[in-house]
């Protein structure tokens, strides 16, 4: 009841704003996307649940480090901040993904139409560089299986356009627990060329003891037309994180003693992370005519990774002499080629998209134990790949004034090889592959009720591999350094029904509600000093709805909701094997890492009359207030160990003056105004109750931003 009256009562406010005359516009009906349909159009007439965060709403959510900051305003997407920049955000999408011990699974990633997910459907969110980006898209639903290993859903970031005349801004952020940030942009068009170069630097102290973090990253944009009919991007972007230390999760013991400790072992032996990632890619589009073109893509990257874990620590408490070690060199490309089309028949309208995708992955694995938390010996050596080889169609058909049918089949096949090359008596050959095929069906279709409203219902199937590193280890009672070829691909099944709606000028709302039936669930095993084991559980459950509204309540004063709630349980009783026995994980059991529920609200004061879109940026002073909430988090499959849900209060004030042709801003912001004691995030199945990471207390940002035409 308590959950139920605080969705209630923002949405009565945003839906009686909607019919008071003379509001203005809160959210542009002509916001465009291209994630849905892979062609332009309205969001408001998208057939799915999508969502989009402008650049002015990045900027202000703070210092535009982390994708928690910003997408926490879109509903069914669940981005818990670790506090861990050696883990990455734990990000999932109605559920998925909220097992990754590290980076982002099963949700598909792409910048400026550029893959940042392997064929595997692992991804790093730190791979967006927030500071340069125009906007970002987050798609839902049974559409996001159309874009194949990614069961949870689409995001996709785009690179500002670049300025008519040059341009230089500058922004530097100053926070909590030795936060700096700083960000340096040049921007301009020459002829027919323009060029967007954005560099950043962030460093952080952390709030718990070994989590300082250091990172450097670049995005650059090229973009011409080389004639008349084809238009070209180049970007180039490089990620480089020197060091992030690893504070390693929390007991509930630990937890209630001393929150700002780290974990057992993380001190003894140094656990740590350093990154250095660089990509190269271009995208072009060539129009045959007004209504036919085509769009190619290719890429090339590498990114190297080395990682420093801590061992298991036994009952009697005595550290062993010896860590471990992981070291990544992967080497990634891809290309692929897609087909548009606007057309006719029988005088119906019609839409598609047809192409092919291929992408591949080469990661040499090497790993061994260390000393002091440095390398000391070397005991496994492999080469992993993983490759993806689909094509795909889709189409949309306005059947007449007020259905509009889309439909769509992505056609996958993706491979797995590992090569062991550290072969002894005591460690035989791990070597082996496999692969995995799907038919990815979608079909729905829209009712367009009036101008302002919208019906719609989608049905898909997808299906989601492991990924190289859930393979990297098998076990139930540790993980163990060996590839596991054993785990199947899990299978899904989504039912989505949605509606969108305009009562006025003033106001919109937008609603879905779907259910999800996954068998083979790919699940953790066993999670141990940083190493995670996975298995497949017989059948899962997902059950949910989604809100999201915003509303002008004056010329001056806006509102916004954010509002989900899902139910994600175990469907079928398994058991799994362990060293200390046998557990039984029952039927109606949660799935762990899954807040149940999840609340962002915000109220905002604008001295200057707010914009039509949400993602432009005013003059004047603007100051917000966030109520943000999340339900219950369980930590493991029997249920046993949960974190509590939380509710936290945020302040925001930006301040952006007009000097000359220049503009000057400041942001400021004050988070968890009443100090609650939380935890962020769990790691799911931690084999040493170590599950906890906990969450900020009060903390505050403040940035300055110049922006100069020179």
């Amino acid at each position: 009841m308590t959950i139920l009256l605080r969705l209630l009562i923002p949405t009565a406010v945003l839906t009686v704003a909607g019919f008071v005359p003379g509001f203005t516009q809160a959210q542009s009906l002509t916001e465009v996307v291209v994630s849905a349909s892979r062609s332009e159009q309205r969001s408001f007439d998208a057939p799915a649940a999508i969502q989009v965060v402008g650049s002015g709403e990045i900027k202000s959510a703070g210092p535009q480090v982390n994708l928690s900051e910003s997408l926490v305003k879109v509903p069914g997407i669940t981005i818990l901040d670790r506090e861990n920049y050696a883990q990455d955000l734990q990000l999932s999408i109605r559920g998925f993904g909220a097992r990754s011990a590290f980076g982002i699974r099963g949700i598909r990633l792409l910048i400026d139409g550029i893959p940042a997910t392997t064929p595997d459907g692992q991804g790093q969110s730190s791979s967006i560089s927030l500071t340069s980006m125009d906007h970002i898209e987050v798609l839902r639903g049974p559409l996001a299986q159309l874009y194949g290993n990614a069961s949870g859903g689409v995001i996709q970031a785009f690179t500002k356009a670049a300025s008519r005349e040059p341009q230089v801004d500058y922004e530097y952020y100053l926070g909590s627990y030795g936060l700096h940030r700083a960000d340096y942009q040049f921007s301009d068009t020459v002829g027919k060329y323009g060029i967007v170069a954005d560099y950043a630097t962030f460093s952080v102290d952390g709030y718990r003891a070994n989590s300082q973090a250091q990172r450097k990253q670049f995005n650059g944009k090229l973009s011409f037309d080389a004639n008349d009919q084809m238009h070209v991007n180049f970007v180039v972007n490089q990620f480089d994180m020197p060091l992030a230390m690893d504070p390693l999760g929390l007991t509930r013991a630990q937890v209630n003693s001393e929150p700002t400790q780290a974990g057992t072992g993380a001190l003894n032996y140094s656990t740590r992370k350093n990154v250095l990632q660089n990509q190269l890619g271009s995208s072009a589009t060539y129009a045959l005519d007004k209504d036919r073109s085509f769009t190619g893509r290719a890429y090339y990257g590498t990114r190297d990774n080395m990682q420093y874990q801590a061992a298991t620590v036994p009952p009697s408490g005595i550290f062993p002499d010896t860590g471990s070690w992981v070291g990544l060199g992967r080497t990634y490309y891809g290309a692929g080629l897609q087909y548009n089309e606007r057309t006719s028949w029988r005088d119906m309208p019609i839409e598609w998209a047809s192409g092919y995708e291929f992408d591949r992955s080469r990661e040499a694995r090497q790993g061994g134990a260390t000393v002091a938390g440095q390398q000391s010996t070397l005991t496994r050596n492999e080469l992993n790949q993983s490759e993806n080889s689909d094509l795909f169609v889709q189409g949309t058909a306005l059947l007449n004034d007020n259905f509009s049918l889309v439909t769509g089949l992505r056609a996958s096949t993706v491979r797995f090889i590992s090569d062991d090359y550290y072969i002894t008596p005591k460690d035989p050959d791990g070597s082996g592959n496999t692969s995995y095929s799907a038919n990815s069906p979608v079909l729905g279709a829209t009712y367009h009720a009036r101008d302002d409203v919208n019906l719609y219902a989608n049905y898909g199937q997808g299906f989601e591999t492991p990924t190289l590193a859930e393979m990297a280890y098998s076990g139930t009672a540790a993980p163990i350094g060996r590839f596991n070829p054993a785990l199947n691909a899990a299978s899904s099944k989504h039912i989505e029904v949605g509606a969108k709606w305009t009562p006025t000028r003033d106001a919109r709302l937008d609603f879905a509600i779907y259910q999800i039936s996954t068998t083979d669930e790919i699940v953790v095993a066993v999670s141990s000093g940083g190493q995670s084991a996975y298995k497949n559980a017989p059948g899962t459950l997902r059950n949910g709805f989604e809100l999201s509204g915003n509303a002008l309540l004056s010329p001056h004063v806006s509102a916004l909701l954010s509002a989900s709630m899902i139910d994600a349980q175990y469907s079928q009783t398994f058991s799994s094997k362990s060293a200390s026995g046998t557990t039984t994980v029952n039927a109606g059991n949660k799935l762990p890492g899954i807040p149940q529920s999840s609340v962002f609200s915000e109220i905002a004061w604008a001295s200057e009359v707010a914009e039509a879109s949400r993602g432009a940026a005013a003059l004047g002073t603007r100051i917000s207030l966030e109520v943000i909430q999340a339900g219950r988090i369980y930590a493991n499959d029997t249920n046993n160990d949960s974190a509590d849900g939380h509710t936290i209060f945020n302040i925001g004030v930006n301040q952006r003056w007009s000097v000359g042709k220049g503009f000057v801003s400041f942001y400021g912001r004050l988070n968890n105004l009443s100090d609650e004691r939380y935890i962020g995030s769990v790691i799911v199945n931690q084999s040493s109750a170590q599950y906890y990471e906990p969450a900020l207390p009060r903390n505050w940002t403040a940035g300055i931003s110049l922006s100069v035409p020179i």
